[in-house]
């Protein structure tokens, strides 16, 4: 049996989203697999707390695009097949966007997520998580060219604080003890500060960085994160338009 459901990435521990195989009430607890036929889908969110039921009705978003109830700004986009994880099952594409990407093979994706997943009792989650590599470069870029106009008052702020060396940009969503090293996973980039300023042209990328760890996807500082926003809309208007001509 295929159970119709997936578990979105938000914050470790903050909750997630299931879109189960059935028709459900609003809980906190893991649903159950069923055998029935699936009707369109609608989902429900749970936590680590104890379980208590909320009123049945329609989920808050449409069944094509949800928002994570625990990660304000991160959609949930359902796209059919063909796509990059299969040629006949659909995929949740997971995006920073409200607005469901151009393709299945957007550069604006973070990743994909399986819309379905064998089993009777396995719900799909952050092992079942795709990178798309398309769209890592979008990021760096997006990093190097706000570090570059200081659009983050928290880099700017370290580098003062720092004053010479390398600096890392670390991930929000697994911030390091103060004066610790994060965990490389979490680490996007180092930069070289001098007199307290960021030297931008010396961004190098962290290749062991990764898109989706147990702590969630990628989570940048406001700045940083405004400024990727505003690259990320750049793209999907200039794919769209490739796509219409």
């Amino acid at each position: 049996m295929w159970a119709n459901v997936v578990r979105v990435l938000g914050k470790q521990g903050t909750g997630a989203l299931i879109l189960p195989s059935t028709r459900r009430a609003w809980l906190v607890r893991r649903p159950q697999s069923s055998s029935r036929p699936r009707p369109p889908l609608s989902f429900r969110h749970f936590t680590s707390s104890s379980a208590h039921a909320l009123p049945d009705g329609p989920p808050p978003a449409s069944t094509s695009t949800f928002e994570d109830p625990s990660r304000k700004g991160l959609f949930y986009h359902l796209v059919p097949p063909p796509t990059p994880l299969s040629a006949t099952r659909p995929v949740f594409a997971v995006s920073l966007l409200a607005d469901a990407p151009p393709s299945a093979e957007s550069s604006t994706v973070l990743g994909w997520l399986p819309a379905e997943t064998p089993g009777n009792d396995r719900d799909a989650g952050l092992n079942d998580f795709v990178e798309n590599p398309r769209f890592l470069p979008i990021l760096h870029e997006a990093i190097s060219e706000g570090l570059a106009e200081a659009v983050d008052d928290i880099q700017v702020a370290g580098a003062l604080q720092l004053g010479e060396g390398w600096m890392h940009i670390h991930d929000e969503r697994n911030i390091p003890p103060l004066n610790r090293i994060g965990d490389p996973d979490d680490i996007l980039a180092s930069v070289r500060v001098e007199n307290g300023k960021i030297l931008a042209e010396t961004y190098q990328a962290m290749p062991s960085y990764r898109l989706c760890t147990a702590f969630g996807v990628t989570q940048l500082t406001e700045g940083l994160a405004s400024k990727l926003k505003g690259l990320l809309e750049v793209r999907a208007r200039e794919e769209n338009r490739t796509a219409d001509s």
